[in-house]
């Protein structure tokens, strides 16, 4: 299998804990406390994979998917990531937003093999 970014769920359901945040200015340590937090997170009971995207204008997007409730539960209370969450709204965002959803169907796409292969040649050569 190709590893495409993307993160490898179960077959529903699960949760999706959907962060959408504004940045504030400059780095100020944000950039090692979120790469702390992905490597914490994953170390959680009932995580299931992280993924996170952000524009040039400081909006970003994060969404952790959990197993169950319990485990968005506990995570949300995790002392080191509420000590995050403090400097988070100190610091380094001007707003954020977070939803929690149940994933009731999900659906993937993945290239073939043979169509990736060109591109790749193409790279390489």
């Amino acid at each position: 299998m190709i590893d495409s970014g993307l993160s490898n769920t179960p077959e529903p359901p699960y949760y999706a804990v959907i962060f959408t945040s504004q940045r504030t200015p400059g780095d100020a340590g944000y950039g090692a406390m979120a790469e702390r937090m992905a490597e914490l997170a994953a170390q959680q009971p009932g995580y299931l994979g992280m993924e996170s995207a952000r524009s040039a204008d400081g909006v970003g997007i994060t969404v952790s998917y959990w197993k169950d409730e319990n485990a968005i539960r506990h995570w949300k209370r995790q002392a080191e990531h509420l000590a995050a969450q403090q400097q988070g709204r100190k610091q380094w965002y001007s707003a954020y937003d977070i939803r929690v959803a149940r994933v009731e169907r999900a659906y993937e796409f993945i290239a073939p093999l043979e169509h990736l292969k060109p591109a790749f040649r193409e790279m390489k050569g």
